[in-house]
């Protein structure tokens, strides 16, 4: 079952129209929420950045916040899911095919759930990345539709054996092909600030309350290729990878080639707040 703007229907085959701009033009934004046990984590974290995505290209969302979160619940409850992956896109709407934007035109919502199992294993043992330019375009900020420098990077790493590309704009290294990147460095945690050529992850932001909890300070500033290379330690995050140790980039291996002691406490403490989610609780 999947929603297509306030109704739930069974089958989607009819719900795309070829005029969609979203389909023409990559002219819209989307979000992935984690379910935990039948618990959405960080929800309204997620809308918030939805409704922001959407201001930065001059949309509104055609429901409220609290309607759209109420819409994802119900959304998740109808499907029975209990381990996995909410997808939610808005795209502009349906219009003749013009590049500026139509005179008229209401805002397509579509959301659906996939079951995914978490990467604990993955995680427990850690990932290997490779260095990839960062080919996409200066508002990286926006979670839009337009994913092609993403989708080739990812690519890249596939057919590299690895997990994930590390994406770097000249000597600086900005972030994943889908995740936030980390170092450690004399037990000092660093990463790319929060400006217009990253995403700010939620798992990110999650990151910076739970580093407070382990009594470790986060320093937002600009990281080197080098720096990376010779850091103690490489973690990623992301909604579907949560806390990533990175323990290899290209040839070079990070630390002693295995997860580092600041990544292994802030999986720790996130775990617990997996544990919360999925008893309800964590929802903003």
């Amino acid at each position: 079952m999947i929603l297509l703007n306030d109704r739930f229907i069974e089958d989607a085959e009819d719900s795309i129209n070829i005029e969609d701009r979203g389909y023409q033009f990559g002219d819209g934004v989307y979000e992935v929420i984690r379910v935990y046990n039948g618990g959405c984590f960080r929800l309204n974290a997620h809308i918030h950045r939805l409704e922001q995505s959407a201001s930065k290209i001059k949309m509104t969302l055609p429901f409220s916040s609290e309607e759209v979160s109420n819409r994802l619940l119900e959304l998740v409850k109808r499907n029975g899911l209990q381990d996995g992956n909410i997808y939610i896109q808005v795209t502009r709407g349906v219009a003749p095919r013009t590049h500026h934007f139509p005179y008229q035109s209401t805002p397509v919502v579509v959301a659906y759930t996939q079951e995914t199992k978490r990467p604990i294993e993955q995680n427990k043992h850690g990932i290997k990345a490779i260095l990839s330019e960062d080919i996409r375009w200066h508002r990286c900020d926006i979670k839009s539709l337009n994913l092609l420098g993403n989708v080739l990077a990812k690519q890249a790493a596939k057919e590299s054996g690895c997990e994930e590309a590390i994406l770097h704009r000249g000597n600086i290294v900005s972030e994943g092909s889908s995740t936030n990147v980390f170092i450690v460095k004399n037990e000092l945690i660093y990463t790319h600030p929060a400006n217009n050529l990253i995403l700010e992850g939620i798992t990110r932001a999650e990151v910076f309350r739970l580093a407070r909890e382990i009594t470790r300070e986060i320093i937002e500033e600009p990281i080197s290729v080098k720096e990376l290379l010779n850091a103690d330690e490489v973690f990623v995050t992301s909604t579907t990878m949560e806390i990533a140790p990175v323990i290899q980039v290209d040839q070079e291996v990070i630390g002693n080639g295995s997860p580092g002691p600041v990544t292994q406490m802030l999986q720790k403490v996130y775990e617990h707040q997996v544990m919360l989610s999925s008893k309800g609780t964590i929802n903003k």
